[in-house]
């Protein structure tokens, strides 16, 4: 009955486009109550930042058809496909996607895809026109809505690059490099041990493991994939992605030697990503060696087990202009600017141009950590061990960190050097949970009962304090140096109150913890200092009345007029 329908429903449309002026012309569907096809925007400019932001929506009316010739029955049986062409007239590419709504939202990973797929020219302004097409079945004459035309400026897709991002898939500065934009990444990443990691690919895409028990090292990009783990060593790994077979590897190097004209053992440097060898040079020019060690390969076949790890030989060669990097090593050149103490540097951090140089000097970086981290501090809140909570240096020369939080933890805790290395961690020694001293083997520091606690570390002699917080105020507006009470808000760490600023006060402000006048914050430009200058906000707001609050766990301030 239905093939005869359709049949019925050819014949009309076949003497309806008999009667048309001239062969060739368009059947057009004009809503019956008005309806028109509408854009959300005229005008879209696209960058990498808007991929995952609705950036275009396109809307029309429910469709009531009738046909522009009077000959030809209306269908009843609707199929509506959505069409865009870089041609007014949709003589070229066209792409098509079937819509069952009266709207569609495109991202600005969407929105450039289709303008790429279109042809459309990188960051230049190129006009991509939309219209419906309505049919009855196959074997109907299509008809169309009206166009709307958007001026869509596209970004370039760089598939060469890939884009590390943390286990809450927010970004770092690590990448890896696919020269061909094959989907084949590799390149050098300093990594802590257990380090959690996904991949984003240039188009957006974002690849971790696949979410299943006993599938360490394969790749899934979908809704249900974990984060890739590396294995239980802080150190340097040569990591290689490939979302074609849906792997991935970690080579881990212990160590690299050199050997030629100069003869050592190379240092790793993980947050700068480099090896260094200083040495002691005798005559200044051109100097050739190699470099090389052996690794231990972890893949899906050995899972993260160090006893499964493959011992793998590896290499660096070519010019040190050039490097490449392989199972063994072959001769690099390099310049060796001056006699005496010089630092010969291979330097893996842009993953499509390594560099091998000696530079004049001790080149060995100083730095010290800005933020010492705790975990197990509050699994009683979190459920989990994790590098959220940390103390924050308040004095370099010292050595000493400082930061309130929200403890509640279940088994004690433990301090860590660098985030998300659990073998940076420092326990008890001795001591209890109000104070004690650190060490490198030590168990769990006792925690004392939840509530918030001011922390003080020393790093150099590798104590603790901790202090409940119990009141927080003021002091020092107007040169009122009197403490006027901070009233706790719903917000963790937050302590608000009102202030009347009369005028600048000479000698600024400061929020004073529990009374005591040794444990007080300055700070500026929104950020609390512990022990710091005092806050001079008031020389530049206007008179009145303001509330000012404090995050003692962010370590920020502001000003608010009431």
């Amino acid at each position: 009955m239905k093939t005869i329908q359709y049949m019925f429903l050819a014949l009309i449309l076949c003497l309806g486009i008999a009667s048309c002026s001239k062969d060739g012309d368009l059947i057009y569907l004009s809503p019956a109550e008005g309806g028109q096809l509408s854009a959300s925007d005229g005008n879209v400019v696209l960058s990498k930042e808007l991929n995952q932001s609705i950036v275009l929506s396109l809307a029309w009316t429910k469709i009531n058809p009738k046909v522009s010739d009077s000959h030809v029955s209306a269908p009843n049986l609707l199929t509506t496909t959505l069409q865009a062409s870089l041609s007014s007239d949709f003589s070229t590419v066209v792409t098509e996607s079937s819509e069952s709504n009266q709207s569609k939202a495109y991202t600005g990973l969407v929105l450039n895809t289709l303008a790429k797929n279109l042809g459309a020219a990188v960051d230049v302004s190129t006009p991509i026109y939309f219209r419906l097409k309505v049919s009855e079945g196959s074997n109907t004459e299509a008809a169309y809505s009206n166009t709307a035309k958007v001026n869509i400026t596209p970004y370039l897709v760089d598939m060469s690059i890939g884009y590390l991002l943390t286990s809450k898939q927010d970004a770092t500065d690590m990448k890896l490099a696919s020269p061909t934009s094959n989907g084949f990444y590799t390149g050098f990443i300093g990594a802590t041990a257990w380090y959690n990691y996904f991949l984003q690919e240039g188009d957006g895409t974002v690849w971790g493991n696949l979410g299943a028990d006993n599938s360490a090292f394969m790749l899934s990009s979908d809704n249900t994939k974990w984060n890739f783990w590396y294995p239980g060593q802080t150190g340097c790994y040569y990591t290689v992605v490939d979302t074609k077979k849906k792997v991935w590897s970690a080579l881990y190097m212990p160590s690299l030697g050199v050997t030629g004209d100069l003869n050592g053992t190379m240092v790793y440097e993980r947050a700068q990503n480099e090896w260094i060898f200083v040495f002691n040079a005798t005559t200044a020019g051109s100097a050739t060696l190699k470099i090389s060690g052996t690794g231990k390969q972890y893949n899906y076949s050995t899972s993260t087990e160090d006893s499964k790890a493959i011992d793998t030989p590896l290499g660096f060669g070519a010019s040190a202009s050039t490097l490449s990097f392989g199972s063994s090593a072959s001769d690099i050149t390099v310049n060796i600017p001056s006699t005496g103490t010089c630092t010969l540097i291979l330097n893996l951090n842009n993953p499509k141009a390594w560099s091998c140089s000696v530079v004049k000097g001790d080149a060995t970086p100083t730095s010290v950590n800005k933020y010492v981290y705790l975990s197990g501090i509050d699994d009683g809140i979190s459920g989990n061990w994790t590098f959220d909570n940390y103390v924050t240096l308040y004095n370099e020369s010292d050595l000493k960190y400082e930061g309130v939080i929200n403890v509640n933890s279940k088994w004690g805790y433990k301090f860590y050097t660098t985030k998300d290395d659990w073998n940076s961690a420092l326990g008890t020694a001795s001591g209890t949970s109000d104070s004690g001293a650190l060490s490198t083997t030590g168990g769990n520091i006792p925690a004392p009962t939840a509530g918030y606690y001011l922390f003080d570390v020393d790093m150099k002699n590798l104590t603790y304090a901790l202090t409940g917080v119990s009141t927080v105020a003021y002091s020092g507006f107007n040169n009122d140096w009197s403490l006027t009470a901070m009233t706790p808000t719903s917000t963790a760490g937050e302590y608000a109150a009102p202030v009347t600023v009369n005028g600048a006060s000479p000698y600024g402000a400061k929020i004073v913890i529990n009374s005591n006048w040794d444990m007080f914050y300055g700070g500026s430009n929104g950020t609390l200092k512990y022990k710091g200058a005092n806050i001079i906000d008031d020389a530049t707001l206007a008179t009145g009345t303001y509330t000012l609050t404090i995050n003692l766990i962010t370590g920020t301030y502001s000003f608010a007029k009431q």
